[in-house]
C-alpha cells in the first residue's frame, strides 16, 4: 500500500511540539518531520531566504509522498507559506496543500481573552513580519496586540540552557517587556514552536490572572476540521500509526535534542540540499 503520511517541517526542533499535539488528535495517521536543522535558526533571516529553505523542505516532502505539508515554523508560515501557496503549488500540482500554524492560532486567540489584550511572544522574523497583528484584524478586529521579540529563547531551549539563572534571567526580562506594554494583557500566545518548553515557567512567572497558550493543541484541533471539511485529502492518507524523522543536521546530534521535545526516543535519517 502506498504511504502518503502527513509532512510536518521546522527549521529546527520546535515543530516537535506540534507533531505530537497532532499525533495526540490523528494517532492512526502516518507523518514524516523534516527539522532543518543544519540551517537553523531562521528567525533572523531574510523573507528571501525563509523562503527559498522553505521551499525546498516542502518539496523535499511532497518527494516523500506527503500530499499535504505542515509549516510548524512561524517563521515560515509567516515568511513563506502565502507565496507557496499562490506561486508555487499551482505549478507543482493541483491536488497538493500546504498549512501553516498563524492562522489557526488567530481564529482562536480572540475568544479566548477576557480583557482584548493579547501578548504575542515569538522569534524577530516572526515579529516584525506583523503577521500576527495582520490576521488578527481579521477575526478579532477588537483585540489589541502587544508584540515583543525573544531572540535568545531558540538558543537557550536548544541547549537546554531554559533553567540555568542566566537563562531564567533573560526569560524573566522579556516577561517583563511585554507585560510592561499593557496592563490588561491577560492572554499570551507562545508564537513559535520551541516555546511551549517554557510554558510551566511562563505560567509560574505571570501567575493564574494570565493564561499561557501554546500553539500544538490549536493547530492539532484546526487539521482535524480541515480534514473533516477536506474528505479527498483525508481519503489519501495512509493510516499505519507511523512516524519517520529527518533532519539536515548529523542524525546523532538531532537524535539526543529532539527527544527532550517530542517526549519519546527519536531516531532520525540525514537529509541536505
Amino acid at each position: 500500500m502506498e504511504r502518503t503520511p502527513i509532512g510536518v517541517f521546522d527549521s529546527g526542533y520546535g515543530g516537535l511540539t506540534v507533531l505530537s499535539a497532532i499525533r495526540a488528535q490523528l494517532p492512526q495517521h502516518d507523518f514524516i518531520y523534516f527539522g532543518d536543522n543544519a540551517r537553523a535558526p531562521y528567525g533572523n533571516r531574510s523573507f528571501d531566504v525563509v523562503y527559498e529553505f522553505t521551499l525546498e523542505a516542502v518539496n523535499f516532502l511532497f518527494e516523500q509522498g506527503c500530499p499535504l505539508v505542515i509549516l510548524a515554523c512561524n517563521t515560515a508560515s509567516a515568511k513563506a507559506l502565502r507565496t507557496i501557496q499562490q506561486k508555487d503549488l499551482p505549478n507543482i500540482s493541483s491536488s497538493k496543500r500546504v498549512l501553516g500554524v498563524i492562522r489557526p492560532s488567530t481564529e482562536v486567540i480572540g475568544e479566548l481573552t477576557r480583557t482584548k489584550h493579547v501578548g504575542i511572544l515569538g522569534t524577530q522574523g516572526t515579529i516584525n513580519s506583523n503577521s500576527y497583528p495582520i490576521e488578527l484584524s481579521k477575526f478579532a478586529p477588537d483585540i489589541e496586540v502587544h508584540q515583543h521579540a525573544c531572540p535568545m529563547w531558540v538558543p537557550l531551549i536548544e541547549n537546554q540552557k531554559h533553567e540555568h539563572p542566566a537563562g531564567k534571567q533573560f526569560i524573566l526580562e522579556d516577561l517583563q517587556q511585554l507585560l510592561s506594554a499593557h496592563v490588561d494583557i491577560d492572554t499570551i500566545l507562545l508564537a513559535c514552536t520551541h516555546y511551549p518548553v517554557l510554558q510551566r515557567q511562563l505560567e509560574e512567572l505571570v501567575g493564574p490572572d494570565i493564561q499561557v497558550i501554546p500553539q500544538g493543541p490549536i493547530v492539532a484541533e484546526k487539521l482535524v476540521a480541515y480534514l473533516k471539511a477536506h474528505p479527498e485529502m483525508e481519503q489519501r492518507l495512509s493510516k499505519n500509526n507511523s512516524v519517520s524523522f529527518f533532519t539536515s543536521e548529523t542524525p546523532a546530534v538531532f537524535n539526543q535534542k529532539a527527544s527532550h521535545f517530542f517526549g519519546h526516543k527519536v531516531e532520525a535519517q540525514h537529509h541536505s540540499f
